[in-house]
C-alpha cells in the first residue's frame, strides 16, 4: 500500500483493509510512536470538518509528522479564484501526502490523478468518505469481535449519506444483511445498492425505525444534511424523520451498538449517551489509530 492513494473504499482490497485495521489496533495499544519525524501531512479542507481533519492532525502528530493545510476554502487561494489543478500541483510542493475534503462528488479522483504525492480522501461531496469506512469497521469488529454474518442497520440521509455508501460497499465483503431505514426521499441509490446485489446479499427497505431495532447488532444512525438540499423546502419535509431515544433500545440485541459519523443535530437523544449501547464518540477516537494506520502504511513506515 505505500505511495498508494486512498480514493474509494474499493482502492483497497479485503485483505488490505483487514491489514490497516490490525495496525490501527497496535496503535491503539501504543498511539504516540515518532515513526514519520522526517514527513509533511497537507489536511486540505474545501469544506467543513471537525472529527475527520482533528483525528488525521493528532494522528499525524502522534507519529511525529508535521502538519499544514487549511480549515476552509475562505482561508486559501481557492477564494481568489485558484483551481484545483493549481491548488494540489502547489501543495504537492510542500508535503509528502495529502488529506482532502471537498463539496464536489469526483474532486478526489481528480486530485489523485493530477498530484505527484498520495492523496487520501476525506470526503468528496456524498460520493465517499474511505478513512471513516475503515473506522467504522473497526468500530464494528471491536464492539462484535466480527465482520462477518452481521445485521446493519443504516438509518436516516442514505442517498448523501456518503459514509453510509462506503460502508455498504466495504460490508458486501462479509456476508452482511441490511436493513436501510429511510424517508423515501432519501433511499440508499441504486448503484450503491448494485454492490449488494452483486453479491447476491439481502437488503430491506423500511421508513419505520422501530421496525429494525430488534433486528439489528449494528445502528448506524446518519444525519439529515441540510448542506445537500438545494431546495430548502424538501429539507424542511425530512429533517426530523427519525430520533432515536433510550426506551427504544428496550429490546435491542445485548450486543447491538448505536453508531454514528458525526456531527449528530437531533437524531440521537442526549438521554442514549449514558447507554453501553451508545458507542459515537469511542467510535471518534478510533478515527485516530485508523488515520494512524493510514499514514504510517501508505508512508512506508509500516
Amino acid at each position: 500500500m505505500k505511495h498508494r492513494n486512498l480514493i474509494s473504499i474499493n482502492d483497497f482490497s479485503k485483505e488490505e483493509q483487514i491489514k490497516i485495521l490490525d495496525i490501527a489496533e497496535e496503535f491503539e495499544k501504543n498511539p504516540i510512536q515518532k515513526i514519520l519525524d522526517d514527513y509533511v501531512v497537507a489536511t486540505l479542507f474545501f469544506e467543513p470538518s471537525t472529527r475527520t481533519r482533528l483525528s488525521f492532525e493528532s494522528a499525524a502528530s502522534r507519529l511525529g509528522a508535521k502538519v499544514i493545510g487549511f480549515s476552509s476554502s475562505a482561508s486559501s487561494s481557492v477564494s481568489k479564484g485558484e483551481s484545483l489543478n493549481d491548488t494540489i500541483l502547489t501543495v504537492s510542493n510542500y508535503s509528502d501526502i495529502i488529506v482532502m475534503r471537498h463539496p464536489k462528488d469526483g474532486s478526489a479522483r481528480y486530485a489523485s490523478e493530477v498530484s505527484p504525492i498520495p492523496i487520501i480522501n476525506a470526503g468528496d461531496g456524498a460520493n465517499q468518505h474511505p478513512s471513516q469506512t475503515l473506522l467504522d469497521m473497526y468500530s464494528i469488529r471491536k464492539t462484535q469481535g466480527t465482520l462477518e454474518n452481521l445485521n446493519i442497520a443504516f438509518v436516516g440521509d442514505l442517498k448523501y449519506g456518503r459514509t453510509v455508501h462506503s460502508l455498504t460497499m466495504a460490508l458486501t465483503q462479509y456476508n452482511t444483511t441490511f436493513h436501510l431505514v429511510s424517508p423515501t426521499e432519501l433511499k440508499l441509490p441504486s448503484y450503491v445498492k448494485r454492490h449488494i446485489k452483486d453479491k447476491n446479499l439481502a437488503y430491506h427497505q423500511y421508513t419505520e425505525m422501530m421496525d429494525v431495532i430488534p433486528k439489528a447488532d449494528i445502528i448506524y444512525m446518519t444525519r439529515i444534511q441540510k448542506e445537500r438540499f438545494s431546495d430548502p423546502m424538501d429539507y424542511e419535509k425530512v429533517k426530523n424523520a427519525y430520533n432515536l431515544e433510550n426506551d427504544m433500545l428496550e429490546n435491542a440485541k445485548d450486543n447491538m451498538r448505536v453508531l454514528h459519523p458525526l456531527p449528530r443535530v437531533n437524531e440521537i437523544s442526549k438521554d442514549v449517551d449514558a447507554n453501553p449501547k451508545a458507542y459515537y464518540f469511542t467510535q471518534a477516537l478510533n478515527g485516530v489509530f485508523v488515520r494512524q494506520a493510514l499514514l504510517a502504511t501508505i508512508l512506508g513506515a509500516k
